[in-house]
């Protein structure tokens, strides 16, 4: 069988769809007949057929890749300003905390003792802090949640409490407070656990610094009392001791006017 060399030049220059696959089929009919016929080994023949592979060959999709001038514009800033619908105006925002120093300020775990259910509850995690005040100087413990900042503890550091060290950990420390974080005074047993040793040693060195401070301020303040309730009752018994003597003395002058009167009367 003969192959028309004009046709496969003519393939060759336009490789349609439909003369591709007549001349694989025309290519596949002689290839029993290659032992006799060498033209189909010819250097023709031969591009022809790895040009119509490679024209078979799956091709690249045909969605043109976006540029890189096209991007880098996309991203280029326009410099234009939207206007806000709605202006937000800047609100302070107090912690209530603003009149106050930090004596100490530690990341820990804190848990409260739930009497029902006869077992430690955590209260929260987050940051614990002793604040002094600037005028009164009393000492209170706060610590808040670290995301919402809520309160978990929030009383006054008193000569009377104590701090203990946990029997079962060496890095937790508990203690009694009458505490407000919830809007009303409650009798809390509070137990906090740290990171670290040395942070729960440094807290409990603090706590009982800060309560025998408060203990001389706190006898200064009982005595201060003490003189002013004196001094009230001083002036009390002097209020006392005049009125007697007006009491007395009234007779006296009652007599005395009435003498007057009579010797007016005489005359």
């Amino acid at each position: 069988m003969e192959v028309d060399d004009d046709k496969d030049e003519e393939i060759y220059k336009n490789p349609s769809p439909l003369n591709l696959r007549l001349t694989l089929t025309h290519l596949a009919a002689d290839s029993s007949s290659r032992s006799s016929d060498h033209r189909l080994f010819s250097p023709a023949n031969t591009n022809l057929h790895s040009h119509l592979l490679q024209s078979l060959t799956p091709m690249a999709s045909n969605d043109p890749e976006p540029k890189e001038e096209e991007t880098a514009a996309e991203d280029e800033d326009t410099g234009a300003q939207v206007a806000p619908i709605v202006k937000l105006e800047e609100v302070a925002v107090t912690t209530g905390e603003e009149d106050e120093d930090a004596i100490l300020d530690l990341k820990a775990k804190l848990y409260r003792f739930d009497k029902d259910g006869n077992q430690w509850k955590e209260r929260g995690a987050g940051s614990v802090k002793f604040l002094k005040h600037k005028k009164s100087e009393k000492v209170r413990l706060v610590m808040r949640q670290s995301k919402t900042l809520k309160i978990c503890a929030n009383h006054l550091v008193i000569p009377t409490m104590s701090v203990q060290e946990h029997s079962g950990n060496d890095k937790s420390c508990v203690w009694h407070a009458a505490d407000f974080a919830d809007g009303e005074l409650k009798d809390e047993l509070f137990c906090i656990r740290f990171a670290s040793v040395d942070n729960c040693k440094k807290f409990m060195e603090t706590f009982q610094e800060v309560a025998e401070s408060q203990k001389g301020k706190e006898e200064s303040k009982d005595a201060t009392d003490a003189a002013e309730l004196l001094d009230k009752l001083s002036v009390d018994d002097k209020k006392d001791e005049d009125e007697v003597k007006v009491k007395d003395n009234a007779p006296e002058e009652v007599n005395a006017v009435k003498a007057a009167d009579f010797e007016k009367k005489e005359e």
